[in-house]
């Protein structure tokens, strides 16, 4: 609300949308080169109505300057427009592929409508099993002008010290956010330490929110659209519709301008910190001047057979859908800088990740092997866990620091298991039975474990299951109903990320056929007909019950070192009377 008090408050200075007509003629203020404001003109073709929900945008074609040249350019998103010498909106929406500069303006009443202001943080969880960490944000929509079709134009997010290869990996996953990743381009020098001069800073100025700084540094690009007192409000469309947050931005200054057949855009740098993004709805992004958002640091160390390769350091943001996402390709970049994409290797990544007001640390503990994608796996592994955290709703959870290991191998550390056998297939209570695991690797190599299993003393007779899986098997069968529902406070969150299975150990599940219950995933194996006739019942009315297919016994290790186990076997014994 405080937006839209301040835009009450200024309203003599803004242009109606109701008063827009086609014919009439203005002015645009942005940045084609340094960190100089320049103008350019603007002629208004007419008012499309519903663009969105209570929404309109202004069609306007542009000219001046470089445009003619260069089309509606990435990085224009947010300068303003005057008509009358008052502020009529910001440079939103272009047509894709179009040569002409025309563009949709966003009124300003849209910019700094109480709705915006309100706007929630989106739903949606990272699943345990997910392989896309962006499938949960919010996607861009587009606008209708007559037959043809407007989009955002797309907000430049700049990448330093990133591989080439990190780039060509997620670049899809980002373009279907609206984002166009580009290589970043020093102007000399890093971003300044020290909080810039407010004054630097005027309508039509470029801005660079920076997600991620130090040795690795991420950037999105867009130009300020309006500036009270302390207030700043950029880019006329949304950014990834984060609602609320904390996202720190500097002054930008542009090194070029390039045109492009397809999109045109502008290569800026950052300059000095300036302030906060604290708001990115879907009709602009708002924040503060004059005070940073606290940042997340973040060590990352490579070393290669116990010799240290290469370590990184930086300072990333603290939002729960971005931070997994930065993470992913922090350490996929660290890798794919320093290890052979496509061969055999192996890899180990360790570490921890703090959060305040949190009883223990997240740890990050496992073993990937392969011909190609392990840096994908690894990335994964410390970037899955992040977010199933922190996006769980417990808000008193904020990072505070992630501190990760990767040691990679040149050789393929892998074993299948091939086949698993009992001593005896019939056992009575109280004896014991021997599992013998075979386990092969490549060019024919073999290794064999075995187990011992006592059966209890009274148990009933009938057929008894060993199930020996990989980490990917028992995960799924020991906490199928664990990650799928809603912990009760931040340790049983964080317990629940750390008990789950690593790669390098064989899992022996000693199973029956009976139907049984997971509580808070905790098993009740077997329970009495009245009290599984009373749990069947509170299924749908007690939230972390759920019925499970067979009823767990027990569950033993096998212990495979640097060892990747992969596969999956069941043999059954008969318990005799």
């Amino acid at each position: 609300m405080l937006a839209f008090a301040a835009g009450l408050a200024a309203q003599s200075s803004f242009f109606p949308l109701k008063d827009v007509r086609a014919g009439m003629h203005g002015t645009g203020r942005t940045v084609f080169t340094g960190n100089k404001v320049e103008e350019f003109q603007v002629e208004i073709l007419g008012v499309l109505d519903g663009a969105g929900p209570k929404q309109s945008l202004i069609l306007a074609r542009l000219s001046g300057g470089p445009l003619d040249h260069t089309g509606v350019m990435e990085g224009m998103s947010g300068s303003p427009i005057y008509l009358d010498g008052k502020l009529a909106g910001a440079v939103a929406m272009a047509f894709p592929f179009a040569k002409d500069p025309i563009a949709a303006i966003r009124p300003i009443e849209d910019m700094l409508r109480p709705s915006a202001v309100a706007a929630a943080r989106p739903a949606g969880r990272v699943a345990l099993a997910d392989a896309d960490l962006t499938h949960i944000f919010t996607k861009p929509a587009p606008a209708m002008a007559g037959d043809a079709r407007m989009v955002d134009i797309a907000t430049p997010l700049s990448f330093g010290g990133f591989s080439r290869g990190t780039l060509e990996a997620f670049a899809p996953q980002l373009r279907q956010l609206g984002l166009e990743p580009r290589q970043m381009v020093s102007g000399g020098g890093e971003t300044a330490p020290a909080m810039g001069n407010p004054a630097d800073l005027q309508p039509g100025s470029m801005i660079s929110v920076l997600l991620l700084a130090g040795d690795y540094s991420v950037g999105a690009q867009g130009t300020v659209t309006l500036i009270e007192g302390n207030r700043i409000f950029a880019f006329g469309h949304r950014f990834l519709d984060l609602g609320p947050t904390a996202l720190p931005f500097a002054r930008a200054e542009v090194v070029s301008v390039v045109a492009s057949n397809s999109t045109s855009f502008k290569l800026a740098t950052s300059k000095e910190w300036m302030g906060a993004i604290r708001l990115d709805g879907d009709t602009a992004i708002s924040g503060d001047l004059g005070k940073l958002p606290a940042m997340v640091p973040v060590s990352i160390a490579v070393s290669r057979a116990g010799r240290a390769i290469e370590s990184y350091r930086m300072q990333m943001v603290g939002d729960p859908l971005l931070s997994p996402l930065l993470l992913q390709m922090a350490v996929y970049s660290a890798i794919d800088s320093t290890e052979r994409s496509v061969g055999a290797s192996s890899m180990r990544v360790s570490g921890e990740i703090e959060f305040q007001n949190a009883p223990a640390p997240l740890r990050i503990q496992n073993v990937f092997s392969g011909d190609t994608g392990a840096a994908q796996q690894v990335s994964l592994s410390a970037a899955i866990p992040l977010a199933f955290v922190m996006q769980s709703g417990f808000d008193a959870l904020k990072l505070k620091s992630v501190s990760l290991a990767v040691e990679t191998f040149e050789q393929k550390k892998e074993w299948t298991i091939d086949s698993v056998s009992a001593s005896r297939r019939e056992v009575r209570p109280g004896e014991a039975v021997r599992l013998r695991v075979s386990l092969a690797g490549d060019n024919g190599a073999e290794v064999a474990r075995t187990v011992d299993y006592q059966v209890p003393a009274g148990a009933q007779a009938g057929p008894l299951y060993f199930t020996v899986s990989d980490a990917a098997t028992a995960n799924l069968n020991d906490f199928r109903a664990a990650i799928t529902a809603n912990p009760r406070n931040p340790g049983q969150l964080i317990s629940t990320a750390n008990n789950l299975h690593a790669n390098n150990k064989a899992y022996v599940r000693v199973w029956r056929g009976d139907a049984a219950f997971q509580l808070e995933g905790a098993d009740l194996p077997a329970p009495p007909a009245s009290v599984a006739l009373v749990l069947e019942g509170a299924q749908s009315n007690v939230a972390g019950i759920t019925q499970v297919r067979n009823s767990k016994i027990a569950s033993m290790e096998i212990d495979a070192g640097d060892m990747v186990i992969s596969g999956v076997k069941t043999i059954q014994v008969e318990v005799k009377p």
